[in-house]
């Protein structure tokens, strides 16, 4: 889990949070919202789905795109309860909630780092380098096609 938290007010335009986000390299922050109660949240795939529907992101509110019926967890939550909420959720961030306010969002990223070593920068002598991916079934990430 992050424990660093981006908040955006409902007045904040999406692309003041795009900037925010992308300065913290967060896909997701918290939206509170003084006038209404709970907690809310505001991800890249939202700002992407507004900028692709063709609204100017310049006017557009964060609280206009906010999702308001948001599932959380407690940071008692396991790491394979937050997977599983997040897959049967079809959603890719999780808001960690203590005492009624949020301490940290869990991210796919950070499940993915639970269960998968952190990636080394590759040397061809390294023995983690992508020639010994080969070896083990893996295909490097430029020779893989994608059919649609």
């Amino acid at each position: 889990m992050s424990t660093v938290i981006l908040t955006l007010g409902p007045a904040h335009t999406l692309r003041q949070a795009a900037c925010l986000m992308s300065g913290r390299r967060v896909g997701a922050a918290v939206v509170l919202d003084p006038d209404h109660s709970g907690i809310g949240i505001l991800t890249e795939r939202d700002i992407l789905n507004s900028i692709g529907a063709g609204h100017d992101p310049d006017r557009e509110s964060v609280g206009a795109h906010t999702t308001n019926n948001v599932v959380f967890c407690t940071p008692e939550a396991t790491v394979q309860e937050a997977a599983e909420a997040m897959a049967h959720g079809g959603f890719r961030h999780l808001i960690v909630l203590e005492h009624g306010g949020p301490v940290g969002i869990v991210s796919v990223r950070d499940v993915i780092r639970c269960w998968v070593p952190a990636r080394r920068p590759a040397t061809t002598s390294d023995p983690g380098s992508a020639a010994e991916g080969l070896d083990r079934g893996f295909e490097p990430l430029a020779e893989v096609t994608v059919r649609l």
